[in-house]
């Protein structure tokens, strides 16, 4: 268990981008990490970039900790399996849904001709860290995926009753390992996570592929005007179709709730544009924007504090290598912080723009600095 000395080994079922990054970040830490994949080639790189070393090649101790990394529709029966393999070891998985495996599990528990009991779920906890990468398998495995990043516990429960099966040591070794990775833990229950998932997460992959694929015969000198507006809407729906038929499917009551709200926002817009000049029409499309602006207000900034209002500052810089990176070094000589940051190309032109977010206060008093150095500073 995490509560062991650091050298009780962890297994790691799955070697992913999320298995093997965790497997990295656990070797900094200096735990023993054992590596198991059905893919013998996925297995063969996680150990060849130091996320641990495979099963096979280990000795005889057994994990204290078993960490499910595999494609959700295959969580509950490896979960089930470590279960029963190895008795003393606390069991968590990393999927995306969490109700849909638990009720799987809970089945196996009460069937006889299983050898799972009810009993062993108490080692079981269910977990979601909330990272990734639009590239996957080992070869983009990352020990710092996970840094600040919002990881879910959820102990299980019986579904009927919202017992928690969970042991509370179970939960505090899943906590263990989350904080661990530096991620930062939140606790809830099942049905809870994925509702929220499903309207966080879920719903704008939906959004984005749905907006995405109307791009696929649109004509080239529509796409050729391009801005950041249509790449931050669009940038998830490049994600891998595989996993998320597994993710839609096991989540689907809950992302279909909010995509009737959807459906009625849509048909209230279409009504709307139907007949933009009727009375009340420009109204109600001012509301829906404002609606908009009301939701987007309400996602927490930096680090997680409420929302603010950043000012920003545009930097035009010329397309050649260094000039982000100078940009930077003389916002730094300056001694304004830098609160987020964002790239825009100007189309036909060899310039990009960087759009820096500082605190209002501090606006004009750095396009004033940057100005005087010689960069040119637009003021949106």
């Amino acid at each position: 268990m995490m509560v062991a000395p650091v050298t009780a080994p962890i297994l790691i079922r799955g070697t992913g981008l999320l298995g093997t990054s965790i497997g990295l970040g656990l070797r900094a830490a200096h735990y023993t990490v054992l590596l198991s994949d059905p893919s013998p080639t996925a297995e063969a790189i996680a150990q060849d970039i130091g996320a641990g070393i495979r099963l096979g090649d280990a000795g005889e101790d057994l994990p204290g900790l078993v960490i499910v990394a595999a494609p959700p529709e295959a969580v509950a029966v490896e979960v089930a399996n470590a279960l029963v393999s190895y008795p003393e070891a606390v069991v968590v998985d990393i999927a995306s849904v969490k109700i849909g495996i638990l009720a799987r599990l809970l089945e196996m528990a009460a069937d006889a001709e299983t050898a799972l009991t009810r009993t062993d779920l108490s080692r079981y906890v269910g977990t979601h860290p909330m990272a990734g990468r639009e590239k996957s398998g080992p070869v983009a495995a990352r020990g710092e995926l996970f840094t600040s990043m919002p990881w879910v516990v959820c102990p299980a429960v019986d579904l009927s009753t919202g017992e928690q099966l969970s042991a509370e040591t179970a939960v505090a070794d899943a906590v263990q390992l989350a904080r661990t990775l530096g991620a930062s833990v939140h606790r809830m229950d099942p049905s809870t996570h994925d509702d929220s998932v499903a309207l966080i997460s879920h719903l704008p992959q939906v959004a984005a592929s749905l907006v995405a694929s109307r791009l696929q015969d649109a004509p080239a000198d529509a796409l050729a005007l391009s801005g950041n507006g249509l790449r931050d809407v669009t940038r998830i729906a490049a994600s891998d179709p595989n996993l998320w038929v597994q993710i839609l499917s096991a989540n689907a009551q809950p992302v279909v709730e909010i995509l009737y709200g959807l459906r009625e926002d849509i048909q209230r817009l279409i009504t709307t544009l139907e007949a933009p000049t009727a009375p009340g029409g420009q109204a109600d499309i001012a509301q829906l924007i404002a609606e908009g602006n009301a939701g987007v207000a309400r996602v927490p900034g930096k680090h997680g504090a409420p929302p603010q209002s950043f000012a920003v500052v545009t930097v035009i810089v010329d397309d050649k290598p260094g000039q982000i990176a100078a940009v930077l070094n003389d916002i730094a000589d300056i001694g304004v912080n830098v609160e987020d940051l964002r790239m825009e190309h100007s189309a036909g032109h060899q310039v990009g723009m960087v759009e820096v977010s500082v605190l209002p206060g501090k606006r004009e008093e750095l396009a004033q600095a940057l100005t005087n150095i010689g960069w040119k500073v637009v003021l949106s």
